[in-house]
């Protein structure tokens, strides 16, 4: 489920160059703060989805919610031990 859901986040990433120094700059915008710059398409491609698998395991670790994606959801199931 984690790699369905990050993958269909990857698919909502939208890029661009920036006009001041020729970089590019990636986000995913249903990704609040998920963003990422280098000097070459692919490596700020990488950089994302490093940014946002960094960003999906903080949330879940501070039981923090997570926006669906494509129908996707990830949420923490606490149970009781047993």
């Amino acid at each position: 489920m984690l790699t369905a859901y990050l993958a269909a986040a990857m698919r909502h990433a939208r890029y661009e160059i920036l006009a001041e120094d020729a970089t590019f700059y990636g986000e995913i915008p249903e990704c609040r703060g998920v963003s990422a710059n280098a000097a070459t398409l692919e490596a700020c491609r990488e950089e994302l989805a490093e940014t946002l698998e960094d960003w999906v395991l903080l949330s879940l670790h501070r039981n923090l919610s997570l926006p669906t994606i494509d129908s996707l959801e990830l949420t923490v199931r606490k149970e009781a031990a047993v």
